[in-house]
């Protein structure tokens, strides 16, 4: 890949962003300026205090954006990681995969993802596999395992 299609990922990411409405409280996709205010205006204490104008509106959106910001890179840059990953070892998008299940204290599931795996089984490119499983063997020496 290229360096403009390694930054898209990250800036597509980010674009989602311009998208962001907020909820406030009412779930789905958020609510528009004019939602917001039939909200907020057909409730007497929001009203009276003011809260129920396009500012106050503004102010969610962009504390919720910021928010969404810092989600949007944080999910772009590990997409970019496993890019990196699958375009330097040779690996495809299920071999870089790796995510497990696990049962929560009400019985419900949750399944939990890391950034990305590699098995040097998959990095077919012989030197690469080297260099990666010295570079293993390295690292726990280094923590002593």
């Amino acid at each position: 890949m290229s360096d403009e299609t390694y930054l898209s990922i990250i800036i597509d990411r980010i674009r989602v962003c311009k998208r962001y409405k907020p909820r406030f409280g009412q779930g789905g996709s958020g609510l528009s300026l004019a939602e917001f205010q039939t909200l907020y205006s057909s409730d007497i204490f929001y009203s009276w205090f003011g809260l129920d104008t396009p500012m106050i509106y503004a102010a969610h959106r962009a504390a919720g954006g910021i928010t969404s910001v810092y989600r949007q890179i944080g999910i772009g840059c590990e997409e970019l990681f496993r890019h990196v990953l699958m375009d330097q070892l040779g690996l495809s998008a299920e071999q870089v995969k790796w995510s497990y299940t696990v049962q929560r204290r009400d019985g419900s599931k949750r399944t939990l993802s890391l950034d990305a795996r590699i098995a040097l089984d998959d990095i077919v490119v012989v030197d690469r596999r080297n260099y990666i499983n010295e570079w293993l063997q390295q690292a726990a020496m280094t923590i002593g395992v």
